[in-house]
């Protein structure tokens, strides 16, 4: 259900914009999209998990709000995320 450690540093390496990146939105994105993905299947199995079910949301919030924050600021590296993601919008 949670992310594994060594997951999440490919995550970093590959989402970062300079060495040892760890806090750009483009990181923190992947990170919450593999949480998401993570929790996703969950649902599957666990169908009246709602206290979970809240956590997902607020990470899907989370993610739209850092979505939103790259967007306004540049469009072409928005364009770049959800393109490397899969997210649809």
């Amino acid at each position: 259900m949670s992310i594994t450690p060594e997951r999440k540093l490919e995550l970093m390496k590959e989402f970062a914009i300079v060495e040892g990146d760890t806090g750009s939105p483009e990181v923190q994105i992947a990170i919450l999209s593999e949480r998401i993905k993570n929790l996703t299947g969950h649902f599957k199995e666990h169908k009246k998990d709602n206290h979970s079910r809240r956590g997902l949301l607020k990470m899907v919030s989370q993610r739209r709000r850092l979505l939103d924050y790259v967007k306004s600021k540049e469009v072409a590296r928005y364009q770049t995320i959800i393109k490397a993601l899969g997210i649809r919008r």
